[in-house]
């Protein structure tokens, strides 16, 4: 019998050894496999690139100075039209050239009555005609060039609103990090009051404390607990600040974010800074190109003064009815023409260069203004910086505090009081600690942003 049980039972752990097995190999995924959707901060400033309203506005308006481009290239060539008309009278001077443009005319047509009170008349006129300007002071030639700085001006300053989306989405991207490190810090702050709550219910249970302990942890875990509502509330809201940002929405959510890491970045000094984004922010040289485009301008409105010399012909194929026969003719010559009086054209040139002295100030006060916001940025990283290892040190410190006092509590030296103002330190500094590491980070955007070189590439030092 003893026999008959123990081979029953072997079979029966033969038959679920291999189902056990095959049943953790299909729960435990493989190194490197991701169990839920990641969202990395690099697939956020891409999407953004993407997405972003910014980004189409932007994009917009370098299609409209490529169209300036193509319209300025247009002056070079020829100006050709076809046209059909019809004209219908019994005008005499119209009769009489209409009968010639056809050649209809006859030597009955010479007659007084006919000269002078013809028949009505019909004219198909077909005409094919064409315009060309040979030379207009250089001044079209002046336009291309002035389209083509324009366009250039476009592309920087699109460049530099994809800088301002990349910084905007890294913020948004942090705070979601922040807020959910926040949260994390309510969590165990409430897991905390709640087992001091228990602890101090237990010692007054036993005799070791007054109720007033256990009161006053009441009221602690109740305050936790009103925090950590707060803060994944704070996290929501950062994740729609983050969809907004992208300008799509992101249905992974707010766990698909990876955690907020303390991290040191290499800066130079602020002088190199400064000469950094003067020579690479793309504002700088939107103007830059701007204030030149105006250059060529000025130019152009003095090479208005130069004479114009046009050519023009046509050709023009005349009928008395649509499909009818009738006669044709052409037409070519060249005009010369000067303006005498160019009281408006002063009036444009002097309008030109108020447009240019208003660029070149505009240009002198945006390098200042890149100037203080460098030195602001980088000193604001800097500052971060430091508060950050202050910060680390002050954690540390708090959370050995804490956990003094929670012994000599449990062994009836301290009051509960004291405990309880250990921890909310501790909290504090938990939370100080990772509002400067995020400071650290958004402070180091803000310097790649303030020197020009915050690129897509650049977002993956930031992670």
């Amino acid at each position: 019998m003893t026999m008959k049980r123990t081979r029953l039972l072997c079979l029966t752990v033969l038959l679920l050894v291999p189902a056990f097995l095959a049943s953790a190999q299909t729960a435990v995924p493989l190194p490197g496999a991701s169990a839920a959707p990641v969202l990395t901060l690099r697939q956020a400033v891409d999407a953004a690139l993407e997405h972003n309203p910014s980004q189409k506005l932007a994009a917009a308006g370098l299609r409209e100075a490529q169209a300036g481009v193509h319209l300025s290239r247009s002056g070079l060539l020829p100006q050709i039209s076809l046209s059909e008309g019809l004209t219908r009278g019994d005008d005499a001077v119209f009769a009489f050239g209409a009968k010639l443009r056809q050649q209809v005319f006859g030597s009955a047509d010479f007659s007084l009555p006919s000269l002078n009170h013809p028949a009505p008349i019909s004219d198909f006129a077909t005409t094919l005609g064409g315009r060309w300007t040979v030379f207009d002071g250089w001044s079209t030639q002046l336009q291309i060039k002035r389209a083509n700085l324009l366009h250039r001006s476009a592309e920087s300053s699109a460049s530099r609103t994809a800088q301002e989306v990349i910084f905007r989405t890294v913020a948004a991207y942090e705070a979601v990090l922040i807020a959910t490190r926040q949260a994390e810090v309510a969590r165990h702050a409430s897991e905390t009051a709640r087992a001091l709550h228990d602890l101090a219910k237990q010692r007054v249970a036993a005799g070791l404390a007054v109720d007033s302990d256990e009161l006053s942890a009441q009221v602690n875990l109740a305050q936790r607990q009103q925090e950590l509502i707060r803060a994944e509330g704070s996290v929501q809201s950062a994740w729609a600040e983050l969809e907004a940002a992208v300008g799509t929405p992101l249905p992974m959510g707010p766990p698909s974010v990876g955690p907020l890491r303390e991290q040191s970045f290499a800066v130079a000094g602020v002088d190199a800074e400064v000469a950094v984004a003067l020579a690479q922010r793309p504002d700088l040289d939107s103007l830059a190109r701007q204030s030149a485009a105006q250059q060529t301008a000025v130019r152009a409105a003095r090479s208005e003064f130069s004479p114009r010399v046009d050519t023009f012909g046509s050709w023009a194929a005349d009928r008395h009815s649509f499909g009818g026969a009738g006669g044709s003719n052409w037409m070519a010559g060249a005009e010369l023409r000067v303006d005498l009086l160019p009281l408006q054209k002063r009036a444009q040139l002097e309008e030109q260069k108020a447009r240019l002295m208003r660029l070149e100030a505009s240009g002198e006060a945006a390098r200042s203004t890149v100037r203080v916001e460098v030195s602001r940025a980088y000193f604001a990283q800097r500052s971060a910086a430091k508060s950050m290892e202050v910060a680390r040190d002050a954690m540390a410190q708090a959370a050995g505090s804490e956990r003094i006092l929670r012994n000599r509590y449990d062994a009836g030296l301290v009051t509960l009081t004291e405990v309880l103002r250990a921890e909310d330190a501790g909290r504090q500094s938990q939370s100080s600690y990772w509002q400067s590491v995020y400071d650290n980070t958004l402070s180091y955007a803000a310097l790649r942003l303030a020197t020009g070189t915050l690129t897509a590439d650049e977002v993956k030092n930031l992670q």
